[in-house]
């Protein structure tokens, strides 16, 4: 019996050490990719304007550094889900309808649509979609642009920061697949 419990807190020391890394990884990686987002911003902008930092990059970066695996991580649904989701939100904050809450919820209930029939789904898409209407003069402004930049832009660095991250490492193998 004592045999077996030695055993048993070996294994379990060495799936702690394995889950310790596998959270500092998923902090890193989340700390990483937003960090270079906020970098970028602060080169490229004034230190009073967040583009770059859309909050539907905060919410892509928990599912890409923690949740790696699920399809809605994967690089297609990643980049896809927030480049389509812009475009809906762009064309629809464009459109000359009087209430706002009108055009935030098209650019919504619009996006996940699309979303779906293009099988490109990311959840933050929603955010990215809303930001667009909501975002105020300056996202507003910025027209299709802001489907490049900040969206494509931001969504194309978190998935470099993953891709070379977790292959470097060899704790994590990701993408499962590109498309």
């Amino acid at each position: 019996m004592a045999k077996l419990v030695r055993k048993l807190r070996l294994q379990y020391k060495v799936a702690y050490k394995v889950y310790l890394l596998d959270y500092l990884l998923s902090w890193l990686g989340g700390f990483m990719g937003i960090a270079i987002l906020g970098l970028l911003n602060s080169l490229i902008f004034s230190s009073r304007e967040v583009i770059m930092l859309i909050g539907s990059f905060g919410a892509s970066a928990i599912l890409l550094y923690g949740e790696f695996k699920s399809p809605l991580s994967q690089p297609r649904n990643l980049v896809g889900g927030h480049i389509v989701s812009a475009l809906v939100g762009v064309t629809i904050a464009l459109l000359p309808v009087s209430e706002l809450w009108i055009s935030a919820a098209l650019a919504v209930s619009l996006a996940l649509l699309i979303m779906k029939l293009t099988s490109t789904t990311h959840p933050p898409g929603g955010a990215t979609a809303l930001i667009a209407v909501i975002g105020g003069e300056k996202i507003t402004s910025m027209g299709y642009w802001y489907v490049l930049f900040p969206v494509g832009t931001g969504a194309v660095i978190l998935l470099i920061v993953a891709v070379l991250l977790y292959n470097i490492s060899g704790l994590r193998k990701y993408p499962d697949k590109w498309f």
